[in-house]
């Protein structure tokens, strides 16, 4: 049975993971960990690192990043494997991961939904035959969401860039620019409101026609069950750095 510890385990995102567990025969909520614990738990719940005193097989983090650094030092001195779910990493920070990953296995994507590695598989193909349009990534999320754009649609976006030898650059702000639009473009657009789960659309617009593709998820369980498919993909890697793509072999 493999023994499970949520980074973040007062959130939105991180009890969907714990109730998720609970519900599953080969797996067991450890403990949890959150600097700002609220309401009571069934299971062992640490706000701070050095009153932990559980050892898990696995760490999932759906937290922010500060929290996530602090996990992951913990998970660093008693080499215990890593998921991340958390977004909004600056550069510096995800060079950071890099090196925490060659002391433990880390595995790190800023969607944990298998249709989205599909969606970036399709983008990938897409954009090379469609180069000469204007590339516009929309991304829409509930209202409590802290980073913008979020991390799927930057995904996106770098895909779309690499896959074009990276001569293209995002857009995220026009509201200052009094030009027209840089044909080297990706603009990243981004709408908070209500309770939206996540909707993602990537639009190449041509001069005669539209070619769109669109992922939406209805429900917060999708990443949670892919979280832990994860957990169970990681246990079993050495040291390094993995994705949905090294899980599902997309």
């Amino acid at each position: 049975m493999l023994e499970v510890m949520v980074n973040g385990c007062s959130g939105k995102m991180g009890q969907i993971v714990c109730d998720l567990v609970e519900q599953k025969e080969d797996l067991l909520l450890k403990c949890g960990f959150d600097k700002n614990v609220t309401g009571e738990f069934a299971f062992p719940v640490f706000n701070k690192i050095e009153n932990i005193t559980e050892k898990p097989d696995v760490i999932v983090d759906f937290s922010v990043p500060v929290a996530t650094f602090s996990i992951l030092a913990y998970a660093t001195q008693n080499h215990i494997p890593v998921v991340i779910a958390t977004t909004g990493f600056s550069a510096e920070e995800e060079k950071r991961i890099e090196e925490f990953s060659k002391q433990i296995p880390i595995f790190k994507s800023a969607n944990m939904s298998y249709d989205i590695m599909i969606m970036k598989k399709l983008v990938q193909w897409l954009a090379p035959m469609l180069k000469d349009t204007d590339i516009e990534i929309t991304e829409t999320h509930h209202n409590r969401k802290i980073d913008s754009p979020s991390g799927t649609a930057q995904m996106l976006a770098d895909t779309i860039n690499q896959s074009l030898d990276n001569t293209l650059h995002c857009e995220y702000n026009r509201h200052d620019k009094r030009e027209k639009r840089d044909k080297h473009e990706i603009g990243m657009n981004s709408i908070r409101g209500g309770n939206i789960v996540g909707e993602h659309t990537v639009q190449f617009f041509g001069e005669f026609e539209t070619f769109e593709l669109k992922h939406t998820s209805y429900s917060r369980n999708v990443f949670a069950e892919g979280a832990l498919k994860a957990a169970k993909f990681l246990v079993k890697q050495p040291n390094g750095l993995y994705n949905m793509e090294d899980m599902f072999h997309i």
